[in-house]
Protein backbone atom coordinates (compact mmCIF):
# COMPACT_ATOMS: atom_id res chain seq x y z
CA UNK A 1 0.00 0.00 0.00
CA UNK A 2 3.04 2.44 -0.19
CA UNK A 3 5.82 2.74 -2.89
CA UNK A 4 8.97 0.97 -2.03
CA UNK A 5 10.85 4.31 -2.03
CA UNK A 6 8.46 5.37 1.04
CA UNK A 7 9.54 8.13 3.19
CA UNK A 8 9.03 7.88 6.84
CA UNK A 9 6.21 9.33 8.05
CA UNK A 10 5.79 11.99 10.48
CA UNK A 11 4.95 10.54 14.02
CA UNK A 12 1.07 10.21 15.23
CA UNK A 13 -0.45 11.56 18.38
CA UNK A 14 -1.96 9.34 20.04
CA UNK A 15 -5.62 10.00 22.14
CA UNK A 16 -7.81 8.17 24.32
CA UNK A 17 -8.58 5.38 22.13
CA UNK A 18 -4.96 4.41 21.76
CA UNK A 19 -5.34 3.77 25.36
CA UNK A 20 -8.45 1.87 25.35
CA UNK A 21 -7.37 -0.14 22.75
CA UNK A 22 -4.21 -0.77 24.75
CA UNK A 23 -5.80 -2.14 27.87
CA UNK A 24 -8.73 -4.14 26.10
CA UNK A 25 -7.61 -7.52 26.93
CA UNK A 26 -8.51 -6.46 30.34
CA UNK A 27 -12.19 -6.83 28.72
CA UNK A 28 -11.20 -9.50 26.73
CA UNK A 29 -9.76 -12.14 29.24
CA UNK A 30 -12.65 -11.13 32.15
CA UNK A 31 -15.42 -10.37 30.31
CA UNK A 32 -15.27 -11.66 26.28
CA UNK A 33 -13.60 -14.91 26.72
CA UNK A 34 -15.61 -16.12 29.93
CA UNK A 35 -19.09 -15.38 28.20
CA UNK A 36 -17.65 -16.68 24.40
CA UNK A 37 -16.73 -20.69 25.89
CA UNK A 38 -20.54 -20.40 27.27
CA UNK A 39 -21.71 -19.58 24.08
CA UNK A 40 -19.64 -22.02 21.94
CA UNK A 41 -20.80 -24.39 24.88
CA UNK A 42 -24.16 -23.94 24.43
CA UNK A 43 -24.20 -24.09 20.35
CA UNK A 44 -22.42 -27.47 21.04
CA UNK A 45 -25.23 -28.72 22.49
CA UNK A 46 -27.76 -27.24 19.96
CA UNK A 47 -25.95 -29.45 17.41
CA UNK A 48 -26.10 -31.95 19.51
CA UNK A 49 -29.60 -32.09 19.89
CA UNK A 50 -29.78 -31.24 16.17
CA UNK A 51 -27.94 -34.15 15.07
CA UNK A 52 -29.66 -36.58 17.50
CA UNK A 53 -32.86 -35.75 15.65
CA UNK A 54 -33.92 -38.43 12.08
CA UNK A 55 -33.93 -36.73 8.72
CA UNK A 56 -37.17 -36.73 8.08
CA UNK A 57 -38.06 -34.42 11.24
CA UNK A 58 -34.73 -32.02 10.50
CA UNK A 59 -36.57 -31.49 7.02
CA UNK A 60 -39.61 -30.95 8.19
CA UNK A 61 -38.65 -28.60 10.34
CA UNK A 62 -37.16 -26.92 7.61
CA UNK A 63 -40.13 -27.05 5.66
CA UNK A 64 -41.97 -25.05 8.52
CA UNK A 65 -39.40 -22.70 8.73
CA UNK A 66 -39.30 -21.73 5.13
CA UNK A 67 -43.22 -21.42 5.42
CA UNK A 68 -42.51 -18.99 8.42
CA UNK A 69 -40.21 -16.63 6.21
CA UNK A 70 -42.36 -16.51 3.09
CA UNK A 71 -45.63 -15.36 5.60
CA UNK A 72 -43.19 -12.30 6.61
CA UNK A 73 -42.29 -11.51 3.44
CA UNK A 74 -45.71 -11.38 2.42
CA UNK A 75 -46.38 -9.34 5.43
CA UNK A 76 -44.25 -6.35 3.88
CA UNK A 77 -45.67 -3.15 2.66
CA UNK A 78 -43.61 -1.98 -0.12
CA UNK A 79 -44.83 1.56 -0.22
CA UNK A 80 -44.34 1.73 4.22
CA UNK A 81 -41.83 -0.69 4.80
CA UNK A 82 -38.14 -0.56 4.34
CA UNK A 83 -36.07 -2.75 2.72
CA UNK A 84 -35.66 -6.38 3.22
CA UNK A 85 -32.72 -7.93 5.50
CA UNK A 86 -31.98 -10.49 7.91
CA UNK A 87 -32.60 -9.84 11.52
CA UNK A 88 -29.28 -10.55 12.61
CA UNK A 89 -27.78 -8.01 14.81
CA UNK A 90 -25.02 -6.00 13.25
CA UNK A 91 -22.25 -6.90 15.54
CA UNK A 92 -23.06 -10.96 14.77
CA UNK A 93 -21.21 -10.90 11.71
CA UNK A 94 -17.79 -11.78 11.30
CA UNK A 95 -16.38 -9.48 8.53
CA UNK A 96 -15.22 -6.31 9.69
CA UNK A 97 -17.12 -3.67 7.67
CA UNK A 98 -19.90 -1.53 9.28
CA UNK A 99 -22.92 -3.03 8.89
CA UNK A 100 -24.80 0.18 8.86
CA UNK A 101 -27.38 -0.77 6.49
CA UNK A 102 -29.27 -1.93 9.52
CA UNK A 103 -29.62 1.77 10.98
CA UNK A 104 -31.81 2.92 7.94
CA UNK A 105 -35.27 1.77 7.31
CA UNK A 106 -35.31 -1.70 7.46
CA UNK A 107 -38.12 -4.93 7.57
CA UNK A 108 -36.57 -7.70 9.53
CA UNK A 109 -36.97 -11.40 8.41
CA UNK A 110 -35.56 -14.06 11.51
CA UNK A 111 -33.52 -16.92 9.99
CA UNK A 112 -32.40 -17.47 13.26
CA UNK A 113 -33.19 -20.85 13.43
CA UNK A 114 -31.86 -22.08 9.66
CA UNK A 115 -28.47 -23.38 11.58
CA UNK A 116 -28.69 -27.02 11.07
CA UNK A 117 -26.80 -30.09 8.43
CA UNK A 118 -30.22 -31.19 6.66
CA UNK A 119 -28.70 -34.68 5.50
CA UNK A 120 -25.34 -36.29 4.80
CA UNK A 121 -25.92 -38.30 1.57
CA UNK A 122 -22.93 -40.27 1.19
CA UNK A 123 -24.37 -41.88 -2.17
CA UNK A 124 -24.95 -39.03 -3.63
CA UNK A 125 -22.26 -37.02 -2.07
CA UNK A 126 -24.01 -34.11 -0.90
CA UNK A 127 -24.19 -32.25 2.56
CA UNK A 128 -27.63 -30.14 2.34
CA UNK A 129 -27.50 -27.57 4.90
CA UNK A 130 -29.10 -24.23 6.21
CA UNK A 131 -27.43 -21.30 6.05
CA UNK A 132 -26.21 -20.36 9.33
CA UNK A 133 -24.21 -23.67 9.51
CA UNK A 134 -20.65 -23.49 10.25
CA UNK A 135 -17.39 -24.76 9.13
CA UNK A 136 -16.93 -26.41 12.88
CA UNK A 137 -19.94 -27.57 12.98
CA UNK A 138 -20.49 -29.60 9.76
CA UNK A 139 -16.48 -30.54 10.21
CA UNK A 140 -17.61 -32.08 13.42
CA UNK A 141 -19.96 -34.33 11.31
CA UNK A 142 -18.41 -35.13 8.04
CA UNK A 143 -14.82 -35.99 8.98
CA UNK A 144 -15.27 -38.43 11.31
CA UNK A 145 -17.17 -40.40 8.18
CA UNK A 146 -13.77 -39.64 6.22
CA UNK A 147 -15.94 -36.84 4.10
CA UNK A 148 -15.58 -33.36 3.80
CA UNK A 149 -16.91 -30.34 2.19
CA UNK A 150 -14.59 -29.76 -0.98
CA UNK A 151 -13.65 -26.11 0.34
CA UNK A 152 -13.64 -26.02 4.03
CA UNK A 153 -12.56 -22.20 5.30
CA UNK A 154 -10.23 -22.20 7.97
CA UNK A 155 -12.17 -20.36 11.07
CA UNK A 156 -15.00 -22.35 12.81
CA UNK A 157 -17.52 -19.26 13.32
CA UNK A 158 -17.57 -18.66 9.06
CA UNK A 159 -21.05 -19.48 8.32
CA UNK A 160 -22.36 -21.42 5.02
CA UNK A 161 -24.74 -18.20 4.11
CA UNK A 162 -21.87 -15.99 4.38
CA UNK A 163 -19.26 -17.85 2.72
CA UNK A 164 -21.73 -18.22 -0.45
CA UNK A 165 -23.24 -15.07 -0.55
CA UNK A 166 -19.75 -13.33 0.56
CA UNK A 167 -16.31 -15.13 -0.03
CA UNK A 168 -15.13 -18.72 0.91
CA UNK A 169 -11.61 -19.93 0.27
CA UNK A 170 -9.45 -22.77 1.94
CA UNK A 171 -5.99 -24.29 0.68
CA UNK A 172 -7.97 -26.51 -1.46
CA UNK A 173 -9.14 -24.04 -3.77
CA UNK A 174 -6.47 -24.25 -6.43
CA UNK A 175 -8.36 -27.48 -7.23
CA UNK A 176 -12.06 -26.81 -6.35
CA UNK A 177 -12.47 -23.20 -6.51
CA UNK A 178 -14.07 -20.60 -3.83
CA UNK A 179 -16.64 -21.91 -1.59
CA UNK A 180 -19.68 -21.06 -4.02
CA UNK A 181 -18.00 -23.27 -6.51
CA UNK A 182 -18.62 -26.14 -4.61
CA UNK A 183 -22.35 -25.87 -4.30
CA UNK A 184 -24.60 -27.77 -6.84
CA UNK A 185 -28.08 -26.61 -5.66
CA UNK A 186 -29.38 -23.42 -3.82
CA UNK A 187 -32.84 -22.89 -1.99
CA UNK A 188 -33.81 -19.37 -2.43
CA UNK A 189 -36.71 -17.10 -1.06
CA UNK A 190 -37.49 -14.94 -3.96
CA UNK A 191 -38.69 -11.27 -3.20
CA UNK A 192 -42.27 -12.18 -3.94
CA UNK A 193 -42.26 -15.12 -1.55
CA UNK A 194 -42.13 -18.00 -4.62
CA UNK A 195 -39.20 -21.14 -3.05
CA UNK A 196 -37.32 -21.67 -6.13
CA UNK A 197 -34.57 -24.73 -5.98
CA UNK A 198 -31.43 -23.14 -8.25
CA UNK A 199 -29.22 -25.15 -10.23
CA UNK A 200 -26.57 -24.66 -12.63
CA UNK A 201 -28.88 -26.93 -15.62
CA UNK A 202 -32.40 -25.96 -14.41
CA UNK A 203 -34.77 -22.97 -15.52
CA UNK A 204 -32.74 -20.38 -12.50
CA UNK A 205 -29.38 -21.47 -13.79
CA UNK A 206 -29.09 -17.50 -14.14
CA UNK A 207 -30.00 -17.06 -10.75
CA UNK A 208 -27.18 -19.95 -9.23
CA UNK A 209 -24.54 -18.06 -11.05
CA UNK A 210 -25.49 -14.59 -9.80
CA UNK A 211 -25.67 -15.41 -6.22
CA UNK A 212 -22.15 -15.66 -5.43
CA UNK A 213 -20.96 -12.61 -4.18
CA UNK A 214 -24.55 -11.11 -4.14
CA UNK A 215 -24.68 -10.35 -0.35
CA UNK A 216 -28.07 -11.50 0.05
CA UNK A 217 -29.97 -9.30 -2.24
CA UNK A 218 -31.24 -11.27 -4.57
CA UNK A 219 -33.47 -13.26 -2.51
CA UNK A 220 -32.64 -14.93 0.81
CA UNK A 221 -30.80 -18.19 0.89
CA UNK A 222 -32.92 -21.11 3.19
CA UNK A 223 -30.38 -23.91 2.42
CA UNK A 224 -27.57 -25.46 -0.29
CA UNK A 225 -26.58 -28.54 -1.32
CA UNK A 226 -22.61 -28.67 -1.50
CA UNK A 227 -19.95 -31.14 -2.88
CA UNK A 228 -18.62 -33.43 -0.65
CA UNK A 229 -15.11 -35.06 -1.31
CA UNK A 230 -13.78 -38.20 0.53
CA UNK A 231 -10.82 -37.16 2.98
CA UNK A 232 -8.48 -39.74 5.03
CA UNK A 233 -7.84 -39.11 8.86
CA UNK A 234 -4.42 -37.11 8.57
CA UNK A 235 -2.86 -34.37 6.16
CA UNK A 236 0.42 -34.90 5.24
CA UNK A 237 2.28 -31.51 5.73
CA UNK A 238 5.47 -30.09 4.55
CA UNK A 239 6.97 -26.61 5.36
CA UNK A 240 9.36 -25.28 3.04
CA UNK A 241 11.44 -22.17 4.05
CA UNK A 242 12.26 -19.38 1.48
CA UNK A 243 15.07 -16.70 2.00
CA UNK A 244 14.79 -14.16 -1.03
CA UNK A 245 13.17 -11.39 -2.23
CA UNK A 246 9.77 -10.42 -2.84
CA UNK A 247 9.94 -12.14 -6.82
CA UNK A 248 11.53 -15.04 -5.74
CA UNK A 249 9.24 -16.09 -3.28
CA UNK A 250 6.19 -14.98 -5.28
CA UNK A 251 8.00 -17.78 -7.75
CA UNK A 252 8.66 -19.77 -5.10
CA UNK A 253 4.97 -20.28 -3.97
CA UNK A 254 3.61 -20.53 -7.56
CA UNK A 255 5.76 -23.66 -7.55
CA UNK A 256 4.89 -25.07 -4.52
CA UNK A 257 1.42 -25.92 -6.45
CA UNK A 258 1.57 -25.09 -9.71
CA UNK A 259 3.93 -27.32 -12.18
CA UNK A 260 5.57 -25.48 -14.61
CA UNK A 261 5.20 -27.57 -17.48
CA UNK A 262 1.25 -26.55 -17.45
CA UNK A 263 -0.02 -30.22 -15.98
CA UNK A 264 -2.02 -28.59 -13.49
CA UNK A 265 -4.91 -31.36 -13.18
CA UNK A 266 -2.10 -34.15 -12.07
CA UNK A 267 -3.14 -35.09 -8.83
CA UNK A 268 0.84 -36.70 -8.37
CA UNK A 269 2.06 -33.15 -9.34
CA UNK A 270 -0.46 -31.05 -7.35
CA UNK A 271 -0.91 -30.81 -3.75
CA UNK A 272 -4.38 -31.80 -2.09
CA UNK A 273 -3.60 -28.29 -0.02
CA UNK A 274 -1.23 -25.47 -0.46
CA UNK A 275 -0.68 -22.48 2.47
CA UNK A 276 1.55 -19.68 2.50
CA UNK A 277 2.70 -16.85 4.85
CA UNK A 278 4.78 -14.25 4.30
CA UNK A 279 6.54 -12.98 7.69
CA UNK A 280 9.13 -10.32 6.18
CA UNK A 281 10.00 -9.18 2.99
CA UNK A 282 13.01 -11.72 2.74
CA UNK A 283 11.18 -14.85 4.82
CA UNK A 284 8.48 -16.78 3.96
CA UNK A 285 7.14 -19.93 4.59
CA UNK A 286 5.37 -22.53 1.84
CA UNK A 287 2.77 -25.67 3.24
CA UNK A 288 1.70 -28.50 1.13
CA UNK A 289 0.02 -31.01 2.28
CA UNK A 290 -1.76 -34.22 1.31
CA UNK A 291 -4.09 -36.48 3.13
CA UNK A 292 -2.61 -39.47 4.75
CA UNK A 293 -4.14 -42.66 6.15
CA UNK A 294 -3.89 -42.93 10.18
CA UNK A 295 -1.83 -46.55 9.26
CA UNK A 296 0.79 -44.21 7.30
CA UNK A 297 0.94 -41.46 9.87
CA UNK A 298 1.85 -43.66 12.82
CA UNK A 299 4.43 -45.50 11.12
CA UNK A 300 7.61 -44.86 12.68
CA UNK A 301 9.85 -41.99 12.60
CA UNK A 302 6.87 -40.05 11.35
CA UNK A 303 5.81 -37.04 13.69
CA UNK A 304 2.40 -36.92 14.54
CA UNK A 305 1.64 -33.09 15.73
CA UNK A 306 -2.08 -32.30 17.10
CA UNK A 307 -2.31 -28.71 16.35
CA UNK A 308 -5.77 -28.57 18.28
CA UNK A 309 -4.90 -29.21 21.25
CA UNK A 310 -5.59 -25.54 23.12
CA UNK A 311 -1.71 -25.43 24.80
CA UNK A 312 -0.13 -25.77 21.49
CA UNK A 313 1.84 -23.01 19.93
CA UNK A 314 -0.16 -20.76 17.29
CA UNK A 315 0.28 -22.34 14.44
CA UNK A 316 1.68 -19.29 12.30
CA UNK A 317 4.37 -19.31 14.76
CA UNK A 318 5.10 -22.86 14.61
CA UNK A 319 5.24 -22.85 10.93
CA UNK A 320 7.68 -19.86 11.18
CA UNK A 321 9.87 -22.39 12.70
CA UNK A 322 11.02 -23.82 9.37
CA UNK A 323 12.66 -20.44 9.02
CA UNK A 324 15.46 -21.42 11.88
CA UNK A 325 15.20 -25.75 11.42
CA UNK A 326 14.62 -25.77 7.67
CA UNK A 327 12.25 -28.21 5.81
CA UNK A 328 10.57 -30.45 7.54
CA UNK A 329 7.56 -32.72 7.42
CA UNK A 330 4.65 -33.48 9.96
CA UNK A 331 1.11 -35.37 10.50
CA UNK A 332 -1.69 -33.74 11.17
CA UNK A 333 -5.38 -34.86 11.91
CA UNK A 334 -7.08 -33.74 9.67
CA UNK A 335 -10.32 -31.70 11.19
CA UNK A 336 -7.38 -30.08 13.03
CA UNK A 337 -5.44 -28.99 9.90
CA UNK A 338 -8.72 -27.90 8.46
CA UNK A 339 -8.96 -25.08 12.04
CA UNK A 340 -5.31 -24.74 12.31
CA UNK A 341 -5.94 -20.83 12.46
CA UNK A 342 -9.12 -20.69 14.69
CA UNK A 343 -7.60 -20.07 18.22
CA UNK A 344 -5.32 -17.42 17.15
CA UNK A 345 -7.60 -15.93 14.66
CA UNK A 346 -4.64 -15.99 12.06
CA UNK A 347 -1.84 -13.74 14.22
CA UNK A 348 -4.73 -11.25 14.88
CA UNK A 349 -5.00 -12.90 18.29
CA UNK A 350 -1.65 -10.92 19.27
CA UNK A 351 -2.79 -7.64 19.03
CA UNK A 352 -6.32 -9.06 20.87
CA UNK A 353 -4.17 -10.37 23.64
CA UNK A 354 -0.28 -9.43 23.41
CA UNK A 355 1.04 -12.16 25.53
CA UNK A 356 -2.14 -14.73 24.40
CA UNK A 357 0.57 -16.76 22.47
CA UNK A 358 2.33 -16.84 25.67
CA UNK A 359 2.80 -20.77 27.01
CA UNK A 360 1.59 -19.68 30.63
CA UNK A 361 -1.05 -18.35 29.30
CA UNK A 362 -1.90 -20.80 26.05
CA UNK A 363 -1.99 -23.50 28.94
CA UNK A 364 -4.11 -21.61 31.45
CA UNK A 365 -6.36 -20.38 29.61
CA UNK A 366 -5.81 -21.65 26.53
CA UNK A 367 -9.12 -23.65 26.02
CA UNK A 368 -11.32 -20.83 26.19
CA UNK A 369 -9.82 -19.10 22.70
CA UNK A 370 -10.70 -18.06 20.80
CA UNK A 371 -12.68 -14.94 21.78
CA UNK A 372 -16.21 -15.06 19.24
CA UNK A 373 -15.68 -12.32 16.46
CA UNK A 374 -18.99 -11.25 17.51
CA UNK A 375 -18.49 -10.47 20.84
CA UNK A 376 -15.41 -8.57 20.21
CA UNK A 377 -17.27 -6.45 17.92
CA UNK A 378 -20.38 -5.59 20.24
CA UNK A 379 -17.68 -4.80 23.05
CA UNK A 380 -15.44 -2.25 20.97
CA UNK A 381 -17.59 0.50 20.81
CA UNK A 382 -18.17 3.33 18.51
CA UNK A 383 -14.68 5.01 19.28
CA UNK A 384 -12.76 1.88 19.02
CA UNK A 385 -14.39 0.77 16.17
CA UNK A 386 -13.25 3.97 14.26
CA UNK A 387 -9.78 3.52 15.42
CA UNK A 388 -9.69 -0.26 13.85
CA UNK A 389 -11.36 1.03 10.29
CA UNK A 390 -8.13 3.94 10.51
CA UNK A 391 -5.40 2.27 11.69
CA UNK A 392 -5.74 -1.74 11.37
CA UNK A 393 -5.91 -3.48 7.90
CA UNK A 394 -8.24 -6.54 7.59
CA UNK A 395 -8.25 -7.07 3.75
CA UNK A 396 -7.87 -9.84 0.59
CA UNK A 397 -6.41 -9.09 -2.68
CA UNK A 398 -7.71 -11.35 -5.21
CA UNK A 399 -4.85 -10.83 -7.92
CA UNK A 400 -3.93 -13.49 -10.57
CA UNK A 401 -1.46 -15.93 -10.09
CA UNK A 402 1.64 -14.14 -12.31
CA UNK A 403 1.26 -10.57 -10.88
CA UNK A 404 1.13 -11.87 -7.17
CA UNK A 405 4.86 -10.48 -7.35
CA UNK A 406 3.81 -7.59 -8.36
CA UNK A 407 0.96 -7.53 -5.39
CA UNK A 408 3.71 -8.28 -2.80
CA UNK A 409 6.02 -5.39 -3.82
CA UNK A 410 3.11 -3.10 -4.23
CA UNK A 411 2.22 -3.31 -0.76
CA UNK A 412 6.13 -3.87 0.93
CA UNK A 413 6.75 -2.68 4.18
CA UNK A 414 3.13 -2.13 5.07
CA UNK A 415 1.79 -5.48 6.81
CA UNK A 416 3.29 -8.52 7.62
CA UNK A 417 2.28 -11.80 7.84
CA UNK A 418 0.78 -12.13 4.81
CA UNK A 419 -1.36 -14.72 3.97
CA UNK A 420 -1.28 -16.34 0.68
CA UNK A 421 -3.55 -18.97 -1.00
CA UNK A 422 -4.51 -20.15 -3.96
CA UNK A 423 -8.09 -20.53 -6.33
CA UNK A 424 -9.05 -21.35 -9.38
CA UNK A 425 -11.33 -18.77 -11.09
CA UNK A 426 -13.71 -20.48 -13.51
CA UNK A 427 -15.15 -19.49 -16.68
CA UNK A 428 -18.27 -19.99 -16.59
CA UNK A 429 -21.52 -19.74 -18.82
CA UNK A 430 -22.36 -16.65 -17.52
CA UNK A 431 -20.44 -13.64 -16.83
CA UNK A 432 -20.55 -13.25 -13.28
CA UNK A 433 -19.48 -10.48 -10.87
CA UNK A 434 -16.20 -12.21 -10.24
CA UNK A 435 -14.47 -13.29 -13.69
CA UNK A 436 -11.06 -14.18 -14.95
CA UNK A 437 -9.38 -12.17 -17.18
CA UNK A 438 -10.52 -12.13 -20.86
CA UNK A 439 -8.23 -14.62 -23.10
CA UNK A 440 -6.62 -16.37 -20.15
CA UNK A 441 -6.99 -19.61 -21.53
CA UNK A 442 -4.71 -18.42 -24.48
CA UNK A 443 -1.75 -17.59 -22.78
CA UNK A 444 -1.66 -20.45 -20.45
CA UNK A 445 0.56 -18.94 -17.87
CA UNK A 446 1.68 -20.89 -14.87
CA UNK A 447 -1.09 -22.70 -12.93
CA UNK A 448 -4.02 -21.79 -15.51
CA UNK A 449 -5.72 -24.00 -17.87
CA UNK A 450 -8.26 -23.99 -20.62
CA UNK A 451 -11.37 -23.92 -17.95
CA UNK A 452 -9.99 -21.65 -15.81
CA UNK A 453 -7.29 -19.13 -14.20
CA UNK A 454 -5.32 -19.37 -11.34
CA UNK A 455 -5.59 -16.87 -8.80
CA UNK A 456 -4.29 -16.34 -5.41
CA UNK A 457 -5.66 -14.43 -2.12
CA UNK A 458 -3.26 -12.19 -0.36
CA UNK A 459 -4.29 -11.48 3.09
CA UNK A 460 -3.47 -8.75 4.67
CA UNK A 461 -4.52 -8.82 8.36
CA UNK A 462 -2.48 -6.59 10.90
CA UNK A 463 -2.14 -3.11 11.81
CA UNK A 464 0.32 -1.74 9.57
CA UNK A 465 3.49 -0.72 9.58
CA UNK A 466 3.96 3.14 10.40
CA UNK A 467 1.12 2.17 13.04
CA UNK A 468 3.38 0.00 14.80
CA UNK A 469 6.11 2.41 14.39
CA UNK A 470 4.38 5.01 15.68
CA UNK A 471 4.16 7.06 12.62
CA UNK A 472 0.73 8.93 10.89
CA UNK A 473 -1.04 6.55 8.57
CA UNK A 474 -3.82 7.43 7.01
CA UNK A 475 -6.78 4.25 6.66
CA UNK A 476 -8.65 5.32 4.50
CA UNK A 477 -5.91 6.63 1.83
CA UNK A 478 -4.36 2.86 1.67
CA UNK A 479 -7.49 1.20 1.11
CA UNK A 480 -8.48 3.75 -1.95
CA UNK A 481 -5.24 2.99 -3.36
CA UNK A 482 -5.09 -0.67 -2.56
CA UNK A 483 -8.90 -0.65 -4.54
CA UNK A 484 -7.69 1.04 -7.60
CA UNK A 485 -4.28 -1.11 -8.07
CA UNK A 486 -6.91 -4.54 -7.81
CA UNK A 487 -9.17 -2.53 -10.77
CA UNK A 488 -5.94 -1.83 -12.66
CA UNK A 489 -4.62 -5.39 -12.13
CA UNK A 490 -7.96 -7.23 -12.45
CA UNK A 491 -8.03 -7.93 -8.89
CA UNK A 492 -10.91 -8.08 -6.39
CA UNK A 493 -11.68 -7.26 -2.99
CA UNK A 494 -14.03 -9.15 -1.10
CA UNK A 495 -17.07 -7.63 0.37
CA UNK A 496 -16.96 -8.06 3.76
CA UNK A 497 -13.84 -5.87 3.98
CA UNK A 498 -13.90 -1.96 5.01
CA UNK A 499 -14.11 -0.33 1.54
CA UNK A 500 -14.06 3.00 0.33
CA UNK A 501 -14.76 2.33 -3.54
CA UNK A 502 -17.22 4.71 -5.14
CA UNK A 503 -20.52 3.07 -6.87
CA UNK A 504 -18.62 3.67 -10.30
CA UNK A 505 -15.90 2.10 -9.28
CA UNK A 506 -17.56 -0.90 -7.57
CA UNK A 507 -18.67 -1.67 -10.85
CA UNK A 508 -15.52 -1.09 -12.67
CA UNK A 509 -13.83 -3.98 -9.99
CA UNK A 510 -17.22 -5.96 -10.47
CA UNK A 511 -19.98 -7.22 -13.31
CA UNK A 512 -23.40 -5.88 -12.86
CA UNK A 513 -24.65 -7.31 -16.18
CA UNK A 514 -26.36 -10.36 -15.16
CA UNK A 515 -26.69 -9.48 -11.35
CA UNK A 516 -28.80 -6.88 -12.34
CA UNK A 517 -30.72 -8.48 -14.30
CA UNK A 518 -31.43 -11.06 -12.06
CA UNK A 519 -32.57 -8.07 -9.62
CA UNK A 520 -34.78 -7.24 -12.37
CA UNK A 521 -36.12 -10.55 -13.42
CA UNK A 522 -36.36 -12.00 -10.02
CA UNK A 523 -38.39 -8.51 -8.26
CA UNK A 524 -35.32 -7.63 -5.51
CA UNK A 525 -35.10 -4.19 -7.04
CA UNK A 526 -37.54 -2.37 -4.45
CA UNK A 527 -37.50 -5.27 -1.85
CA UNK A 528 -33.42 -6.07 -1.19
CA UNK A 529 -31.08 -3.50 -1.22
CA UNK A 530 -28.54 -3.33 -3.94
CA UNK A 531 -24.94 -5.07 -3.26
CA UNK A 532 -23.12 -2.00 -3.52
CA UNK A 533 -24.97 0.04 -0.78
CA UNK A 534 -25.35 -2.95 1.15
CA UNK A 535 -21.67 -2.95 1.54
CA UNK A 536 -20.84 0.47 1.57
CA UNK A 537 -19.26 1.72 4.14
CA UNK A 538 -20.49 4.61 6.18
CA UNK A 539 -24.26 5.03 7.89
CA UNK A 540 -27.11 4.82 5.59
CA UNK A 541 -29.37 7.85 5.15
CA UNK A 542 -32.86 7.17 4.84
CA UNK A 543 -32.65 9.10 1.72
CA UNK A 544 -29.96 6.78 0.29
CA UNK A 545 -32.20 3.72 0.92
CA UNK A 546 -35.41 5.65 -0.92
CA UNK A 547 -33.04 6.11 -4.24
CA UNK A 548 -31.73 2.42 -3.71
CA UNK A 549 -35.34 1.21 -3.65
CA UNK A 550 -36.19 3.73 -6.56
CA UNK A 551 -33.32 2.53 -8.70
CA UNK A 552 -34.81 0.43 -11.19
CA UNK A 553 -34.76 0.43 -15.17
CA UNK A 554 -31.17 2.25 -15.55
CA UNK A 555 -28.19 1.62 -13.09
CA UNK A 556 -25.79 4.93 -12.55
CA UNK A 557 -22.92 3.02 -13.67
CA UNK A 558 -24.40 1.10 -16.45
CA UNK A 559 -24.48 3.46 -19.57
CA UNK A 560 -25.34 0.98 -22.10
CA UNK A 561 -26.60 -3.35 -21.70
CA UNK A 562 -24.17 -5.96 -21.88
CA UNK A 563 -24.69 -8.79 -23.58
CA UNK A 564 -23.93 -11.77 -21.01
CA UNK A 565 -20.21 -13.77 -22.26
Amino acid sequence: MSDLEAPLRPKRKKGIADFLVQFRWILVVFVVLPISVTIYFLIYLGDVKSDMKSYKKRQKEHDENVKKVVKRLKERNPSKDGLVCTARKPWIAVGMRNVDYKRARHFEVDLSAFRNILDIDKDRMIAKVEPLVNMGQISRATCPMNLSLAVVAELDDLTVGGLINGYGIEGSSHIYGLFSDTVVAYEIVLADGQVVRATKDNEYKDLFYAIPWSQGTLGLLVSAEIKLIPIKEYMKLTYKPVASNLREIAQAYADSFAPRDGDQDNQAKVPDFVEGMIYTSTEAVFMTGRYASKEEAKKKGNVINSVGWWFKPWFYQHAATALKRGEFTEYIPTREYYHRHTRSLYWEGKLILPFGDQFWFRFLFGWMMPPKVSLLKATQGEAIRNYYHQNHVIQDMLVPLYKVGDALEWQHREVYPLWLCPHRLYKLPYKTMVYPEPGFEHHRRQGDTSYAQMYTDVGVYYAPGPILRGEVFDGAEAVRKMEQWLIENGGFQPQYAVSELSEKNFWRMFDADLYEKCRKKYKAVGTFMSVYYKSKKGRKTEKEVQEAEQAQLEPAYAEVDQPID
